[in-house]
Order: structure tokens, then sequence, then C-alpha cells
């Protein structure tokens, strides 16, 4: 005898309340990955920061009152400048041993010999480079009660390879402001722009690129993130 069959159940789709929930879902799991990378990026900047660039600051003191001169200088003639010339970098080989050399300790960096340079990551999740080397300059502008501003000889820390939002950050952290014309770290090429600014309301002064930019200065997305160069005064 033949058995009547029973219809299959229909399947049943997806309610509009239920993928409602699953598109919030998806929208915070995003959005905890975005917070994520960017407190990852802030704690990294935190660390280049007061690890390598304060390191090198601290190193670099150390080393004139060890020495009673300043890196590269002549202890014999002394002139308090840098290779005892304008625009001569000390930079890589030559810096870490001259460090050594006078029994500083080194900063940590890269990697043991490569302690001039350190390895991060840009907002993109790029590789970059940061480079440490100092210079003395003869046209770093300062206040004067005379003529308002005017060029002086600086030894400076040049800081190669930094990212709009490491420059941003490290500006912010060092002069309290970030301003890449005036203070204590500077953009290359605008630390000796002397013309007289209002002490009351005084113009903004950003670094010259912003964190979408890419190596050519177009906005390429998921590109290697455009960098500049920066001066850190020393005190001596």
């Amino acid at each position: 005898m033949h058995r009547p069959t029973r219809p299959l159940p229909s399947a049943a789709g997806f309610t509009l309340m239920e993928m409602s929930v699953v598109l919030v879902i998806i929208a915070l799991i995003i959005g905890a990955v975005s917070v994520g990378r960017d407190v990852y990026r802030s704690a990294e900047a935190e660390r280049i920061g007061s690890e390598f660039v304060q390191g090198w600051m601290v190193a670099y003191d150390r080393y004139v009152q060890q020495s009673g001169v300043v890196p590269g200088d002549d202890p014999a003639n002394p002139s308090g400048r840098i290779y005892n010339q304008l625009g001569r970098e000390l930079c890589r080989d030559e810096l870490r041993n001259d460090m050594l050399r006078r029994g500083v300790s080194l900063p940590q960096g890269r990697a043991e010999g490569a302690e001039t340079r350190y390895v991060y990551r840009d907002s993109q999740g790029n590789p970059q480079e940061l480079e440490v080397c100092f210079v003395n300059l003869g046209n770093w502008a300062e206040p004067d009660v005379a003529s308002g501003y005017r060029t002086r000889v600086r030894n400076v820390m040049v800081l190669k390879g930094l990212t709009p939002e490491l420059a941003n950050q490290l500006d912010a952290r060092i002069d309290g402001r970030v301003d890449a014309r005036f203070g204590r770290m500077r953009e290359i090429n605008r630390h000796s722009e002397v013309d007289p600014i209002s002490t009351t309301n005084p113009p903004a002064n950003p670094w010259s690129r912003d964190n979408r930019q890419d190596y050519n200065g177009g906005y390429t997305p998921d590109a290697q993130v455009a960098v500049m160069t920066g001066y850190v005064r020393m005190n001596q």
C-alpha cells in the first residue's frame, strides 16, 4: 500500500532583525580592530619617543659630560660643533663607534650594531625605518630682543623617516604642541624661517605632509606612507 509522503519543511531565511544583529556585530568587530590599531600605533609612538629619541638625547648629553666636547668634535681644539664644521652629519657606524669609545651606553634600536635605527609600522601597516644622526647647523632661527628673530649656530639631532603621525606625536611630546616651524623640534627646511609671529595668536604651522600621502605624494590606498625629516635642538 502506498503511503503518502510527508512534505519537507520549507527553509526559513534570516529575518530582518537577525540580519541587523549580524551587521551590528560585524561593525563592532571592524571598529574594535581599527581602535586596536590606533592604540597600538599610539603606544609604539610613545615607546619610540621615550626609549629611542629620548634615549639618544640622554646619550648625547652623557657624551658631553664625560668628554667635555660634543660628539665628533676635536678635544684638542674644541669648537662646540659636531665634526667641528657645518652640515656634516654624524650617523650610523661613526656615531655608534664614537659613543662607545667614550663609554656611553646606546639605546636599543633595530638590532645590535644598528642602534641608530628603529623599525616601526605606519598607519597602513607598512614597515618604516627611523634613523638618528647629529649635525651642526648655522641657520637655526631663535627669538632676538633687538631684531625679533635671527639665525644662530646650533647642534641638532636629525630624525629621518618620520611619518606625519609619528612627527606630530613626537612634536607634541617634546614641545607640548604641534608646530613644524618653531620650538625645539622642527621640520627640515623650516627650522630657519625668521619671520616674526604673533605671540598672542600664533598661526598654525603643521608638518608638510599628512598621513594619507604615499611616498610619491599621491593618495594610493595601503601604500607606504610618506616620510619626513625633523630636527631636535640639543642643549649643547
